[in-house]
């Protein structure tokens, strides 16, 4: 089927233009989010804006320009997008293959247009740096992607990349499979329309997947942040508390054992009037560290506010907490605070309750929160075990 490519592609070249130009914009403002990949998507967005008049001025313009410049600019833009992926995964970006596989596939338009001139050699070189860039950007998404599995982005990322690499595998294939061998790339054929609006469309669709990705990022940090103590790193009471009910439906329909212990720096009030409010921070905050340091992965530690803290023990019955919090509470008191205002020392209280059936969370905290001042009122640097609530016991019973 034979048409002309011209009247097909110059509104979708256009149109890819304007989507490449409204991708810098968008990029261009996620700069300051602080996100890692955001400056080599930007700059893939921006090689693409320089390349399409590049290509659309063909014939016009010298073919040094047209075609081994433009062919470059277009194979830097597929090894900035790589290295933003790299980056966005906290991976190396690999520069010294990009940009060696990028000036080998200059070089050989280059020689397949003023040594040998052949238009499909040509179109196979650029072709083949576009496949191995897209294939290499999958197998990155593949292996190091470390977001939501589930994403849709991720999927629609990995699934256009080796979709390209695919359309530039056949896109070559096309080409040196015809003959005579075409002299144009505008080649008035069906099949070749359809692969230039595929290569058109390659770095816009896969920078709109980018910015899905970046969206997403920003949106978990902004959760994460929701949901932590911005000064310690613990989970914000609002949070521990939802978590805390979210253990206790687990427990229930598991029949684990859970253990809540509440945890109160003593005399931390004397800390603040002896070294001021910066020491009594930076001693919550080495406190929030050192209890992390001895916890499970699934265990959650969580600041109720001031100096008082919660740590929720899934699968752990009250003896293997008791030990647990014996050993936080020797760490805290050989653990010394060192910084600017000097050395401090303190100690802590740890209230204990282990879960029973038909409690809510609320209720734990309760018991928890009397186990804590009974060790309080015990002389403090001590750890107290809540017994079990007369309603509790008769249910139990």
């Amino acid at each position: 089927m034979n048409i002309n490519p011209v009247l097909v592609l110059a509104p979708i070249f256009l149109t890819t233009e304007l989507l490449s130009l409204a991708l810098c914009l968008v990029l261009a403002s996620l700069r300051s989010s602080g996100l890692p990949g955001v400056r080599h998507w930007l700059l893939a967005n921006v090689a693409v804006v320089v390349y399409l008049p590049l290509l659309g001025l063909r014939g016009i313009i010298p073919d040094v320009i047209s075609i081994v410049l433009a062919n470059g600019v277009v194979a830097l833009s597929a090894a900035c997008y790589y290295a933003g992926c790299a980056h966005f995964l906290g991976q190396p970006s690999r520069w010294k293959y990009l940009l060696g596989g990028a000036v080998l596939q200059v070089l050989a338009v280059a020689y397949w247009r003023y040594g040998v001139d052949s238009l499909p050699l040509r179109v196979m070189a650029i072709s083949a740096y576009g496949a191995a860039v897209c294939t290499a950007t999958a197998w990155l998404m593949l292996r190091h992607y470390t977001g939501r599995r589930n994403s849709v982005h991720y999927r629609l990322l990995t699934g256009l990349s080796c979709l390209f690499a695919v359309a530039q595998i056949t896109r070559s294939l096309y080409f040196g499979m015809l003959h005579p061998a075409p002299t144009n790339i505008m080649l008035a054929s069906g099949w070749n329309v359809l692969l230039l609006c595929l290569g058109a469309a390659i770095m816009p669709a896969l920078s709109m997947a980018a910015v899905l990705m970046l969206h997403e990022a920003l949106q978990t940090e902004a959760e994460e942040a929701a949901n932590r103590d911005f000064m310690t790193g613990a989970l914000s009471r609002k949070h521990l508390f939802a978590t805390g009910q979210q253990f206790i439906l687990q427990a229930a329909a598991t029949r684990r054992p859970l253990t809540l212990l509440l945890i109160d720096l003593d005399h931390f009030k004397a800390i603040n009037d002896t070294y001021g409010h910066a020491a009594g921070d930076e001693v919550l905050r080495a406190f929030a560290d050192m209890v992390g340091e001895h916890l499970r992965g699934r265990d959650a530690l969580g600041r109720l506010g001031g100096e008082e803290f919660a740590v929720l023990l899934p699968d752990a019955g009250v003896a293997a907490a008791q030990l647990v919090a014996e050993r936080l509470r020797l760490r805290a008191q050989q653990h010394r605070v060192v910084s600017s205002f000097g050395e401090c020392r303190y100690s802590i209280s740890i209230g204990v309750a282990g879960w029973q059936g038909g409690e809510n969370f609320d209720q734990l905290c309760q018991r928890a929160d009397q186990a804590l001042y009974q060790a309080k009122n015990g002389g403090r640097n001590r750890v107290h075990t809540s017994q079990l609530a007369p309603e509790l016991q008769a249910q139990s019973a």
